[in-house]
């Protein structure tokens, strides 16, 4: 089954598009085979409307009906394309995350989260079905409902090593909000959560900066010339989130575009310019690797497996491996056979592949849960339109996930590299 994934992170900043070729093997090894990635941009006015409508905005429910209407309109537009650019025209479904405009989480527990991008509208301009909707299920069953990454990482990551001083992998996704996954040998239970900021507070400051004109820290180059004021990143680090045991989740409710400007002020602090950007990709590298220490395995892991636009910043990988303990390897996903930049929208197509196929979409986690807290396995995703699709029975569980050595395609866009 070839499956177009498309996705939309918490920076805004492009929706990203891949298409796999997905087969399932009757010994549970799952075969990917990654046809090609690119991605659109959204268009300014919209993109710029999608960002006044994040927290602590408050937007009225006109807003909220055009947004979910405009958002459905333009994945379905990149949907169409990517069939085109990366499938050749022969896709079988499209598996839409859409646009997160709340993840709403109350003294730790995931309570709701609300994407948009209507999914009739992505299946009129794909001509193609449509699962999406992926997080409302895990969090109806107990999880957070983020990170969803864990059962990628937990299928392609695990080993057969039965050496007991064997360390785990943690798969670290860098986005606008970081996430980790810790994986072990294949079997054994996984855990997941966010970290922390990724790239949203550094975007933030570059924006306000740039007036609008830079969207992100390009190659790290304003973080490099600019010192970090410790006074600050002390002031940033005092936030309850980061002692909250995993699974745990957060979004721009909490590290919202004020998030930065209220802690410092309330300290008396200002830093500006180069100096604020080179703090906040402190603070960054900082809370992943601090996450690891505190929530990670005792024995630390062996490597980190890199992705999302921060894995594209080396000012921000090489103050990651400052803060690592010495002896651990940060490996990018290409070196591993997945694009680094587009690995969330390789997740959404493998995850629109299971849900159709009626397989659970989260990970065994730790205390007979899942890995996103979920007290049961459920399949995740709504099918637009509501018909049956012509599958063959799945007949077996997923037990590992293998990339097709097949080198994949990389369709040029019109933007550079983000953080």
């Amino acid at each position: 089954m070839i499956v177009i994934g498309v996705s939309s992170g918490t920076s805004v900043d492009a929706i990203d598009a891949a298409a796999a070729d997905l087969a399932l093997r009757r010994d549970g090894t799952l075969h990917l085979r990654p046809l090609g990635h690119t991605e659109y941009p959204w268009p300014d006015g919209l993109r710029r409307r999608i960002l006044a409508a994040l927290p602590p905005a408050a937007v009225d429910l006109g807003e909220v009906c055009e947004l979910d209407t405009l958002v459905g309109q333009e994945l379905g537009a990149a949907a169409r394309r990517a069939l085109d650019d990366l499938a050749g025209g022969d896709a079988d479904l499209v598996a839409s995350h859409g646009q997160t405009l709340h993840h709403w989480v109350v003294a730790g527990r995931a309570r709701g989260t609300l994407q948009l991008g209507n999914a009739a509208w992505i299946a009129e301009r794909a001509r193609r079905p449509v699962v999406s909707d992926f997080r409302v299920a895990d969090v109806a069953a107990g999880g957070q409902g983020a990170p969803l990454v864990s059962i990628l990482d937990a299928l392609w990551l695990a080993t057969d090593d039965a050496d007991p001083d064997a360390r785990p992998t943690a798969a670290l996704n860098i986005g606008g909000i970081a996430n980790v996954t810790i994986v072990g040998r294949a079997g054994e239970p996984v855990l997941g959560w966010d970290t922390g900021p990724g790239s949203c507070l550094v975007d933030g400051a570059v924006q306000r900066l740039s007036d609008g004109r830079d969207g992100f820290d390009r190659d790290g180059a304003l973080a490099a010339s600019g010192a970090v004021d410790e006074k600050a990143l002390d002031a940033l680090l005092d936030e309850s989130y980061y002692a909250q045991p995993p699974p745990k989740s957060t979004g721009r409710e909490l590290f919202d575009g004020g998030y930065v400007a209220a802690r410092l002020a309330a300290r008396g602090l200002t830093p500006d310019g180069a100096d604020l950007v080179a703090t906040l990709t402190e603070l960054t590298a900082v809370t992943i690797a601090g996450s690891l220490a505190d929530h990670g395995p005792a024995g630390g892991v062996g490597r980190v497996v890199v992705s999302g636009g921060g894995a594209r910043n080396p000012v921000l990988l090489g103050r990651l491996r400052a803060h690592l303990p010495a002896g651990t390897d940060v490996v990018p996903a290409d070196d591993l056979g997945l694009p680094a930049d587009a690995k969330e929208a390789y997740l959404f197509a493998l995850l629109g592949f299971l849900g159709v196929h009626g397989i659970a979409g989260t990970a065994p986690g730790p205390h007979r849960r899942r890995a996103t807290g979920a007290r049961r396995p459920v399949v995740l995703g709504s099918l637009t339109p509501p018909t049956a699709l012509d599958l063959p029975e799945a007949g077996t569980t997923v037990r590992r996930l293998v990339l097709a050595n097949t080198p994949y395609a990389v369709v040029p866009s019109s933007r550079g590299n983000s953080s």
